[in-house]
């Protein structure tokens, strides 16, 4: 079943996003995931949490293909970099079958 990893990001700073963003791209294809929102424009339609300045959906063909790009060591190396300068709320969600 398909699942997705939908992501919202406070940027801090910005010294990490041009490598993070030029490599993140390969990471997700090498295990068949896809970006469906990169940036998104946020926009509050509801709630009173702070708005975050990034959004991301990434569309991978099952819940074990998310995962294991999230714990893969190339991931979780540019997690680092990414740490240095933002925070993410991340989760993972099942396709409606």
């Amino acid at each position: 079943m398909t699942a997705f990893i939908i992501g919202q990001m406070q940027i801090h700073s910005r010294d990490w996003m041009e490598e993070y963003f030029s490599k993140i791209p390969d990471v997700v294809t090498a295990h068949s995931g896809q970006f469906l929102v990169r940036g998104g424009d946020p926009e509050r339609l509801e709630g009173e949490s702070q708005l975050p300045d990034a959004a991301f959906i990434i569309e991978f063909p099952d819940r074990h293909c998310a995962k294991s790009f999230w714990s893969s060591a190339a991931f979780q190396k540019l997690a680092t970099l990414r740490r240095s300068g933002s925070t993410l709320n991340a989760i993972v969600v099942d396709k409606l079958p």
